[in-house]
């Protein structure tokens, strides 16, 4: 048997590349940095999870919804059409043992901007 068909994956960090493309394609970067908040509440949440020791469908599980539910609201953070309520993040925080806590920053801009 020849290893010419041996399976060799390739390691990717989508961070890095994410980070490269954003320093040389204004763009990308503009588009990126639009999604800043959702990818940190994405990352609340499964911080939360991994930190409370539970899998999806244990998450599912407490909070009384099924598996393939959880991980839409899990993935629905990084569409800006369909984000889950505050509601479904509080128990979702509840089943992770946790509360939610809803702050603001200041901006890194110097002005706010009305949408």
């Amino acid at each position: 048997m020849s290893d010419n068909n041996a399976y060799n994956p390739i390691f990717i960090d989508p961070s890095e590349v994410a980070a490269k493309k954003r320093a040389t394609d204004p763009e990308f970067k503009v588009a990126y940095d639009a999604l800043e908040d959702e990818f940190a509440a994405l990352a609340a949440l499964l911080d939360a999870r991994a930190h409370a020791g539970l899998t999806q469908a244990e998450v599912a599980s407490r909070m009384g919804v099924s598996q393939p539910v959880l991980a839409r609201i899990e993935s629905s953070l990084g569409k800006k059409d369909h984000s889950p309520s505050l509601n479904t993040l509080r128990r979702y925080a509840n089943a992770c043992g946790m509360k939610l806590v809803i702050q603001m920053v200041e901006s890194n801009t110097s002005k706010a901007v009305n949408n």
